[in-house]
């Protein structure tokens, strides 16, 4: 019997509060070996991973969060950064939408 992919407590208000500011979001967790969220905005694609903060420490940057990828999420990002596609790690709403208004590099591969 197939296990439904983890999905990660805090992508539903994630994924809602982007909806809630316009954006298309396309749930892609349980496509094994890739990212939780495609969001469309602005004429724009963005790639998201979306990180349980609780799991965080609270100070965290960029390389903490490529820790916590799987195996199967670091291989994806690194084919996409492979070809100059950036592939955005978050843990909070406030994150979401600094990648989608382009505020926050330190997100962002």
């Amino acid at each position: 019997m197939k296990r439904a992919a983890k999905v990660d407590e805090n992508q539903p208000k994630i994924v809602k509060a982007l909806r809630r500011g316009g954006a298309v979001v396309l749930l892609t967790h349980q496509i094994k070996k890739a990212f939780d969220i495609l969001v469309g905005y602005r004429g724009e694609l963005f790639i998201l991973e979306i990180k349980n903060p609780e799991y965080l420490p609270k100070v965290y940057d960029r390389k903490r969060l490529e820790k916590e990828l799987s195996e199967g999420e670091s291989e994806c990002m690194n084919k996409f950064k492979k070809v100059g596609v950036p592939y955005h790690i978050v843990a909070t709403i406030e994150e979401a939408f600094d990648v989608i208004n382009k505020k926050d590099s330190t997100i962002i591969t």
